[in-house]
């Protein structure tokens, strides 16, 4: 039984078997398919943005901190906890706070890890490199990763390592996090012969993911330039705008402005206009701060109803009386079929304002992480957190 133990924990699974095999002919697939179609992508650098964002949340969730996409971008609008508490259930504001701070630190590990964390980054790269016994690069990939753990190596710099593994290993040309964070949530096997095609399969579900937003942030930011476009002045910042929609999940007038220069006022009058177009959707329904996403591009909330406000005639403290309701049966729902899309002209998008749009998202980005940082270090409320 020794024996049988130390061959399990020392040595990758077999090559011939099965599911092995599977697994990684599903992910050496799709990532080929995604390295074909990104590096010449004009919106390489937004879905670089939005899909690092998602694995950040993603590996939080992994790790027993769970916040969804619609938290995640309204804190890094700077909207207060208080007012992420949907009407249905009670959100704990501490549980949403740490959960925002971690994912934001993972984050920072995949796009941008300060000297100390590089110097980890380092450590889990060797770790990889040196684990070889296949010279197949996923399945190596896989190997390592699992001897890293196994020794006791931390999750975030593997996981950043694994994103350079990819481009080393010439699997990817441009750095997405492919982390095959599912692969490490609870009652996950960790028997190498079952964890490794786990992780496999984790990897080419993420893969997927990236290349379905892609399309669809495709789709959606064609679309919105097409509706944008007629009858608009040279000048008119209202494309810029909607690249930077494009980029981001949510994004507020203040950040518009900085990152169009802009005031306040116009940036507000811009996003109204979007709206009114169906191009945008408001998702706060707030007097202030209040945060537009692009129309089918938006994390929404389940219950983003506008305020609550008096109606003429009621008293005060007195709940109207309603009327019985009969429940009707809910009406189809049609949706249009998705139409092919022709390849993209790169030469009608503008680099340069989706470059200034970039800056500002990464402005956004470390103000958030300040501010929850800050929050930390002094115990502070959900309304110290952000904002």
């Amino acid at each position: 039984m020794a024996l049988l133990a130390r061959t399990r924990h020392d040595s990758p699974p077999p090559l011939g078997d099965p599911a092995l095999l599977a697994a990684l002919a599903t992910a050496s697939a799709v990532l080929a398919r995604l390295d074909a179609v990104v590096p010449s992508h004009p919106l390489r650098e937004a879905l670089l943005h939005r899909a690092r964002l998602e694995a950040a949340r993603r590996q939080a969730a992994a790790d027993g901190a769970l916040i969804d996409p619609w938290h995640l971008a309204a804190v890094l609008e700077g909207l207060p906890l208080r007012a992420m508490r949907d009407s249905a259930r009670v959100i704990d504001a501490g549980a949403l706070h740490d959960a925002a701070r971690l994912a934001l630190d993972y984050h920072g590990w995949l796009a941008a890890p300060g000297p100390e964390a590089e110097g980890a980054v380092q450590a889990a790269l060797a770790a990889l490199d040196v684990a070889r016994p296949t010279g197949v690069p996923l399945l190596d990939a896989a190997w390592g990763a699992w001897r890293w753990l196994e020794q006791g190596g931390a999750r975030p710099p593997l996981r950043a390592a694994l994103v350079r593994q990819w481009a080393a290993a010439g699997l990817l040309r441009v750095p997405l996090p492919l982390t095959g964070a599912a692969a490490l949530g609870p009652d996950q096997p960790w028997a190498p012969a079952r964890w490794i095609p786990a992780f496999l399969q984790a990897v080419a579900a993420e893969a997927g993911a990236v290349l379905d937003l892609l399309f669809e942030m495709e789709r959606r930011w064609r679309a919105a330039r097409a509706a944008v476009a007629a009858g608009r002045r040279r000048t008119s910042r209202t494309p810029a705008a909607v690249d930077l929609l494009a980029a981001v999940p949510l994004v507020s007038a203040t950040t518009l402005a900085a990152a169009l220069g802009l005031s306040v006022k116009a940036a507000c009058a811009i996003l109204d206009d979007l709206v009114r177009r169906g191009v945008a959707v408001e998702v706060t329904h707030r007097h202030s701060r209040r945060l537009f996403g692009l129309a089918g591009l938006a994390p929404l909330r389940k219950a983003a109803a506008p305020p609550r406000r008096p109606l003429p005639g009621r008293g005060r403290g007195r709940p109207r009386t309603l009327p019985p309701e009969t429940e009707a049966p809910p009406a189809a729902e049609t949706v249009p079929p998705l139409v092919p899309i022709a390849p993209l002209a790169h030469a009608i998008f503008d680099y340069g304002d989706l470059a200034a749009a970039m800056q500002a998202v990464d402005t956004a980005l470390r103000t958030a992480r300040a501010g929850l940082a800050r929050a930390a270090g002094r115990g502070g409320t959900e309304d110290d957190a952000v904002g």
